[in-house]
């Protein structure tokens, strides 16, 4: 290894790169896991750097740590948050230590190379990555806490503005489009009408519940293992710096942190991990759902159901021109097939708490960031990409409920379901409106019919 420096740790010496603000540690697990070449989210990074300058904060008012010390960290923290080239200095694959000791090791020798560079190696003043930047810490509790802390910040910040959004898009559109009426269908085949605006509150009514889902879970995530240390005990940590840290990052961040009341939960599980997952992977199937829907009103637009035109936004093919495919559904729908895999990896992951430590944390953060973020995207971009521009074809709407002989239901109660299934069987085999059918075969009048078999009419809910 050329233009390197000779770093120290418990195990020895070790070469690193002469300009890595990282020390042995991080050397050591860039060596030992060349596994992905995935590093760590950079929400995860710079929650992490964010949990270290809190705890500096709280050990400072605490007398736990050097006043000049602390300020030295919490300046280095400052530096990294504010470097837009902050993540090169966490190189450690995703794939690694199960506790995250390689990157909570990490974050310490680069904030302490950065805040011994900073106030200068004076004697009794040099900065330790281990007796200072990890003071009153284990990875064992960091690392749970900047998952919770990650995703609370990403759940409030990103997820719930967007779902939010695509629910008040969602709502605009169906009140444009209530004068609208569409075939309904059950198992894909024709049935009575709706209204697009009730089709499309549907959509809106499902995003509400998963969004009330999600929020009813900020308390659990927002709640943090800080203070719990190695397994749980808080042993070489302040009996006040748990609650004193959940201020200060409370302070930091704007989102109420709150300190666990059991810290054993919360290091040996990540239930709560798990259970955000299982919310969000909910969420997913609501917009495969949507993103499906959209793709068949869309499909055609000749030879498809061609009811909606989504705008179009690129060519469709390399060979066939004038094609124009729905790619925001078709790219919302992945997302969710990969959210539905994260969630399968994140469950896995939460049963591996082996007695008082889970041991698959940095992939269980990685995932749930993950579908955070394709989430979060996914909802914006259905929204004002596809629903909020798409127009309706009228022609075509009407077009199929003129011959829909499902319509013949509405007079099940007057002339009973066999009359109406032998006037729906002649409309098929003749192709002929219902309306027209079932004035032949009944002595009701067809200005009775009309209001009988009236889409509008029938879309209205009967209480």
């Amino acid at each position: 290894m050329t233009n390197t420096r000779t770093e120290s740790d418990s195990m020895g010496e070790l070469e690193v790169p002469s300009d890595a603000l990282y020390g042995a540690q991080t050397q050591r697990a860039i060596n030992n896991f060349p596994v992905s070449g995935e590093r760590m989210p950079l929400t995860f990074i710079r929650t992490l750097v964010t949990i270290k300058k809190a705890a500096a904060i709280a050990n400072r008012k605490l007398d736990t740590l050097d006043a000049d010390i602390a300020d030295a960290i919490e300046q280095a923290c400052d530096t990294l948050l504010s470097d837009p080239e902050l993540q090169q200095h966490f190189p450690v694959d995703i794939f690694q230590t199960g506790s995250g000791t390689s990157t909570n090791m990490n974050a310490n020798e680069v904030i302490a190379n950065l805040a011994n560079q900073r106030q200068g190696k004076r004697e009794g003043g040099v900065v330790h990555p281990n007796d200072h930047v990890n003071n009153g810490q284990s990875s064992n509790d960091v690392i749970p806490t900047t998952i919770h802390a990650s995703a609370a910040i990403e759940v409030s910040e990103s997820l719930i503005p967007a779902i939010t959004r695509l629910i008040d898009i969602i709502d605009t559109k169906a009140n444009s489009v209530s004068d609208y009426c569409k075939t309904g269908r059950t198992h894909l085949m024709d049935a009575m009408p709706v209204r697009m605006d009730q089709s499309l509150r549907a959509w809106s009514a499902q995003l509400s519940q998963q969004l009330e889902t999600v929020k009813m879970l900020q308390p659990a995530i927002q709640t943090l293992a800080q203070g719990g240390t190695a397994v749980g005990t808080g042993v070489n940590a302040h009996p006040d710096f748990a609650e004193t840290f959940a201020s200060k990052l409370s302070e930091l961040t704007g989102i109420a942190f709150t300190p666990a009341e059991n810290c054993f939960a919360l290091i040996s599980s990540q239930d709560t991990a798990v259970t955000l997952s299982g919310a969000i992977k909910s969420l997913a199937v609501t917009l495969m759902k949507v993103s499906n829907d959209l793709r068949w009103m869309n499909s055609g637009p000749l030879a498809g159901l061609g009811e909606v035109s989504l705008p179009a936004l690129q060519p469709g093919s390399s060979i066939m021109p004038g094609k124009v495919n729905p790619v925001i559904p078709e790219a919302v729908a992945m997302a969710s097939a990969q959210v539905i895999g994260n969630d399968a990896a994140i469950t896995i992951g939460g049963q591996s708490g082996n007695f008082e430590l889970n041991v698959m944390l940095p992939m269980i953060a990685d995932n749930l960031l993950s579908s955070i973020k394709l989430m979060s995207n996914s909802c914006v971009l259905l929204g004002e990409q596809a629903i909020e521009g798409f127009t309706v074809n009228q022609e075509n709407l009407e077009k199929a409920l003129a011959k829909n002989p499902i319509l013949v239901t509405a007079l099940n109660p007057i002339i009973g379901y066999a009359k109406a299934a032998e006037i729906a069987k002649k409309a098929y085999k003749d192709k002929m409106p219902v309306i027209d059918v079932a004035e032949a075969m009944t002595d009701l009048p067809r200005s009775e019919l009309e209001s009988l078999l009236d889409p509008k009419k029938l879309t209205e809910i009967q209480r």
